[in-house]
């Protein structure tokens, strides 16, 4: 077993809708389940041909559950409908009750900030209310005002439905708004709105208030929800989404023409943009963990910082967050995937100096290697890049 990696046995396999499926991860060590704050994910350690795979997925489940996690993963596909994903097609097509999963516990900062005692608003698209029904389910114990809206194509692709009205109360309110109903949906009544949230759907059915927002999906989705949050006045710091790269990468989106706001631009436009895939949902919904979340060193370090192979020396002040930060901003594209010292995808080598880390490394790299994604200089550094 991997340090930092836990056992677990699949307990149930739950098809919840056509295209995803929930898995219950029970500990093998008769221990109970490691504590997770709503919204947090966990790492699992994907077998391959080569070196295993780390794939995060959203706890799903209600967070004070001690007896399991629970991940509700999307079936990825490519072109022609073609199975595409490490993580998904293998957590679909080849685990079963009973097998063994390696897991890692629960990270993130996207979480339900719960000292807040403001209104909520839950927006999600497709797979991306996989953390906000763990944070409805914590909701449901409090007495704020919740509204969960969750966007979707129909009621085939709809998944955890009925356990997000179970939540409902006086208090929560659950709508759900499709894009593309089915006979079957207007018969039954699934849904409370054709077409896409906007504006007019949000004044109609969101009272005004001092909300805290957060928001998962797709790329257009999220780009969309924070543009409208704020038109509606919502403070930019009362709104988090899952996302791994610097908090304004969203605002910049934002801010571009529709014209140039495609998914397939919006990942080419900047490599913070490009980490959109990570997450739980590899359809590129992930999350800014919490807004303003780029780590400060506590101390303004000035020092050289050599990229050794690239012939390029750049400044330390702390203006850059990371390392990783620092070589993009001097124009440079190190290899990275998870900004979040997970997949050792930004691992290079440690010339000389000394780094520190602001986010532990799930797998500490060997001896001479260095993480760049999070790990800041302690005085002049050379990096292998």
């Amino acid at each position: 077993m991997v340090a930092g990696f836990r056992e677990f046995r699949v307990a149930s396999k739950v098809v919840e809708s056509e295209i995803i499926t929930s898995f219950y991860l029970e500990p093998t060590d008769g221990a109970p389940v490691w504590d997770v704050l709503p919204g947090q994910y966990i790492t699992l350690r994907v077998p391959g041909s080569g070196d295993p795979v780390l794939k995060t997925y959203s706890v799903s489940c209600d967070p004070s559950e001690t007896r399991h996690h629970r991940i509700s993963v999307k079936r990825e596909t490519g072109l022609n409908g073609v199975p595409d994903g490490v993580g998904s097609c293998w957590l679909h097509d080849q685990v079963e009750i009973g097998d063994t999963v390696e897991i890692a516990a629960p990270r993130g900062k996207f979480f339900l900030d719960e000292t807040s005692t403001r209104p909520v608003l839950l927006l999600s698209g497709g797979v991306g209310l996989t953390p906000m029904v763990s944070m409805l389910h914590r909701l449901r114990d409090s007495d704020r005002d919740v509204h969960f809206l969750h966007a979707c194509e129909n009621g085939q692709v709809h998944a955890l439905r009925d356990e997000v009205l179970s939540c409902a109360n006086e208090r929560i309110q659950a709508r759900f708004i499709y894009r593309t109903p089915t006979d079957v949906d207007h018969a039954a009544k699934r849904f409370d709105a054709q077409g896409v949230i906007d504006k007019a759907f949000m004044q109609t059915h969101v009272p005004i208030g001092d909300y805290d927002a957060y928001i998962c999906g797709p790329t257009p989705f999220m780009v969309a929800m924070y543009q409208l949050l704020q038109e509606l006045g919502v403070p930019k710091n009362r709104i988090a989404y899952e996302f791994f790269g610097k908090a304004t990468s969203l605002e910049a989106l934002a801010a571009k023409p529709e014209s140039s706001r495609s998914h397939k631009a919006a990942s080419r436009a900047a490599p913070t943009i490009q980490a959109l895939t990570f997450l739980t949902n590899p359809d590129a919904w992930a999350a800014d963990e919490g807004p303003d979340v780029t780590p400060k060193p506590a101390e303004q370090l000035a020092g050289d910082i050599t990229f050794r192979a690239s012939d390029v020396t750049a400044t330390w002040d702390g203006s850059a967050g990371s390392l990783l930060e620092l070589a993009e901003n001097t124009g440079l594209n190190p290899e990275f995937s998870c900004r979040a010292g997970i997949c050792n995808s930004c691992k290079c080598g440690l010339v000389s100096g000394e780094v520190e880390y602001f986010e532990e490394p799930l797998i500490q790299p060997e001896e001479g290697q260095v993480l760049i994604c999070c790990s800041r200089p302690k005085g002049p550094v050379v990096l292998d890049i």
